[in-house]
């Protein structure tokens, strides 16, 4: 296995997730400072700042990956009113559109439509019947 598919690589162009694997966690916190330190102490992870204000990757104590793209962020409410309660999941998908238009079709809403995030893919957010948020992203391909 080169260091490109290796599980947790750091390499500038990892392999993207496979559409339909649960791809990236995001841990949401009010005081990220105190929740860094908490999971520091409790699993080793570090953390290292990326992209926008309060947004940090999370690594294990020896810089990879904790299986999934881990990130810790300021919590933010992606539906107005609730503010997010816990961690959240992203699932990789070959078609953001497409998934956009299933959620549409079959009950759900779109919380944040299409948005690029340079050098990472097309991401959108979204809640389900039940009012469950998750994300779906098309990963970029590497290059």
């Amino acid at each position: 296995m080169d260091a490109e598919s290796a599980p947790g690589s750091r390499e500038s162009s990892p392999t993207p997730p496979r559409p339909g694997d649960i791809a990236h966690f995001a841990i949401n916190a009010d005081d990220l400072d105190a929740a860094q330190r908490f999971y520091a102490a409790a699993f080793g992870w570090r953390f290292e700042a990326w992209g926008p204000p309060d947004f940090f990757h999370v690594l294990t104590a020896d810089g990879d990956r904790p299986g999934l793209i881990g990130a810790l962020q300021r919590r933010r409410e992606l539906v107005p009113g609730q503010r997010m309660p816990g961690f959240e999941l992203t699932v990789a998908v070959a078609d953001v559109d497409a998934v956009a238009a299933a959620v549409r079709a079959n009950g759900g809403r779109i919380l944040l439509e299409k948005t690029t995030i340079p050098g990472v893919g097309e991401l959108i957010f979204f809640e389900d019947p039940d009012g469950n948020v998750a994300g779906a992203m098309r990963y970029a391909s590497p290059g």
